[in-house]
């Protein structure tokens, strides 16, 4: 089920009349089968994004299709969605069991039928034996997957989770990412999944979209969105350590640091610029620039070495064995590595 947004709008009004505009015309298009992630800082519009989507929230301004259906002023129980939020949501006093069937139960199914159901969707999160047991006796990672096979169980055209695992402590994060890229697969459910951890949307994603004041930012695959971001705020948001950003001159062809150092060559004209450089884009060179190091951390198999250039701090992330034992360390950028932004629009030029 492929979705729509076609200059999606949302203004908040508070009790004193301040208005403020959480989603600013917003337009992209959710491919069918896809698991597409929303995220952004906090306070971006992911989360009202998402509630406008299931019906939660209405629009200010905008449509919403899902397919060739506009749903903008559908009701949420009419839209066919399955939404699982971050708390879960899971009624306490009944069984797993329960939980799972209760979307059935004003749908006219019969009982064999909805019997049948929740065990299907039991097994595909994988809680099949806990469905006699209540909510509090499972670990949060179960609790999730009951939600899950909640959404799922009515056969919904799209799935919709709102920070599904920030409940969760790291090992079951990791775990439980990978099981909603399964089930996704699995279902093949067009799905939009909000978050604001950058390493967890990259990780499950087919295509991200990075939001920032309401606004689109950039809607692309997470490794190409990270290779070329297409302004300062996506490179800044993407990558942990985060990318470096420092104040460079591009003259005659030649992209020099404010200490001379030439780093690498672009066709952008000539001028002061934002250079973009990934720690993980710099390598350990023996014809490379002297660095003043300030810092140096081995992690094992990496190295982090923080430097200054001027009275800038940068960090460079190299191979260990190419930096262990050596007195003195130079470094170089990766060719085609360094991200040329203008300084006022904050737009990648190069």
């Amino acid at each position: 089920m492929e979705i729509r947004l076609e200059n999606l709008t949302k203004v908040f009004t508070d009790k004193s009349g301040k208005q403020t505009r959480a989603v600013d015309e917003l337009t992209v298009t959710i491919p069918s089968g896809k698991l597409v992630g929303l995220l952004g800082p906090s306070g971006c519009g992911k989360s009202t994004t998402l509630f406008m989507i299931a019906g939660l929230h209405q629009p200010t301004g905008g449509k919403i299709y899902f397919g060739e259906d506009d749903v903008t002023r559908l009701a949420p129980e009419k839209r066919g969605i399955g939404l699982v939020f971050q708390n879960y949501a899971l009624y306490p006093h009944m069984t797993i069991r329960q939980n799972i069937m209760f979307p059935l139960e004003n749908l006219n199914i019969k009982k064999q039928e909805a019997d049948e159901l929740v065990v299907e969707m039991a097994r595909l999160v994988g809680i099949e034996d806990q469905l006699d047991k209540k909510p509090a006796q499972l670990s949060g990672g179960q609790q999730q997957r009951v939600a899950i096979a909640r959404a799922l169980v009515k056969k919904p055209r799209v799935l919709l989770l709102d920070e599904p695992l920030s409940n969760l402590d790291a090992r079951l994060r990791l775990q439980t990412r990978e099981e909603i890229k399964r089930i996704q697969r699995e279902t093949g459910i067009t799905t939009i999944f909000v978050t604001h951890d950058q390493e967890e949307a990259m990780s499950i994603s087919d295509q991200m979209v990075v939001l920032n004041f309401g606004v689109e930012q950039q809607m692309d695959a997470p490794q190409d969105m990270y290779n070329k971001p297409d302004n300062l705020f996506v490179a800044k948001f993407l990558g942990n350590p985060p990318i470096n950003v420092i104040e460079g001159e591009v003259k005659k062809g030649n992209i020099v640091l404010s200490n001379g150092t030439i780093i690498g060559e672009t066709k952008v004209k000539d001028g002061l610029y934002d250079l973009g450089l990934r720690p993980e884009d710099f390598k350990a060179d023996e014809n490379g620039f002297d660095v003043d190091t300030t810092d140096i951390d081995h992690t094992g198999r990496d190295t982090m070495i923080r430097f200054m250039i001027g009275e800038k701090q940068l960090r460079a992330l190299v191979d260990s064995e190419s930096v262990i034992g050596k007195k003195s360390i130079k470094l170089s950028i990766k060719p085609h590595k360094v991200h040329i932004f203008d300084k006022e629009t904050g737009n990648i030029l190069s």
